[in-house]
């Protein structure tokens, strides 16, 4: 069973190609399941599109999900397609983004932390002149962001949870190992999935998100484990999936996860 739960379209503004075009890069990638999860609206703000390069318009969303939903009955036998989104996680907004997403019939959530203090964490220019012990509080900012996220329980995957290194690779350096350890343990409580997210071969770092390193703490913590290419283009559909499984294998993870109807299915890993 080969599926890729994270892909983006051209309405969140800083992806190319409509949603058929990742459905039919699915099929040619061999896949069974397909799952389309673009940014949500920014729910934080009364405007119908504050940040136009990054989340759709708010007005979109229902569009978005009926186009989704069309596809899926368009589709069927051919490749399962899931409606999925994924959605930042501000703690002050929570409650609205809660009632929102609630209105449609997704089949997993996927939740975010784009930023800490106000800032992107891809930011490069938010490290600049920082101490370490600066830099150490701003990662455990993150990951104490990342742990309300799990408690918050509107999210079933946890969305490429060591990013920050994304252009910024000597994130990963910064000494903060009981933050994460601490993270690591919420999640596996919480029972939500991380996903192996195969987008940061084009950030900085050069490399998946989580690093070998915390995948191998999160199976020692019992984390589900679930895949997404975070593709923006249809070309990377399915991206290193092979690889990814291979590597699980070798840490001792024997199967992964994917959500339907907001279920969890387990599945060997290929």
């Amino acid at each position: 069973m080969k599926f890729d739960l994270h892909t983006h379209h051209f309405r969140c503004g800083h992806a190319d190609g409509n949603i058929r075009d990742y459905i039919e890069a699915g099929i040619a990638a061999g896949l069974q399941v397909i799952g389309i999860s673009d940014h949500t609206p920014y729910f934080g703000s009364p405007e119908e599109q504050p940040f136009p390069y990054i989340a759709m318009g708010k007005s979109e969303i229902a569009n978005y999900v009926h186009e989704v939903l069309q596809l899926k009955k368009e589709y069927e036998g051919k490749i399962d397609v899931l409606l999925g989104i994924e959605s930042d996680f501000f703690p002050q907004h929570a409650q609205v983004y809660r009632d929102t997403l609630s209105q449609y019939p997704f089949d997993y959530i996927i939740g975010s932390v784009h930023q800490v203090g106000g800032v992107s964490i891809f930011n490069k220019n938010r490290w600049k002149g920082l101490s370490t012990k600066e830099k150490i509080a701003h990662k455990e900012e993150y990951y104490a962001l990342i742990s309300q996220s799990a408690r918050n329980g509107m999210f079933q995957i946890l969305g490429h949870i060591d990013a920050m290194k994304g252009n910024y690779p000597s994130f990963s350096d910064i000494a903060a190992e009981q933050a994460l350890d601490d993270t690591l343990q919420v999640i596996a409580e919480c029972g939500v999935a991380i996903e192996i997210n195969t987008s940061g071969k084009t950030k900085m770092c050069g490399g998946w998100y989580p690093s070998h390193a915390i995948l191998e703490r999160a199976h020692h913590y019992g984390v589900e484990v679930t895949f997404g290419s975070d593709a923006h283009i249809p070309s990377r559909v399915g991206d290193e999936l092979e690889q990814v499984a291979v590597m699980l294998k070798e840490i001792g993870y024997t199967e992964w996860v994917y959500y339907k109807q907001m279920q969890k299915v387990s599945v060997p890993l290929p």
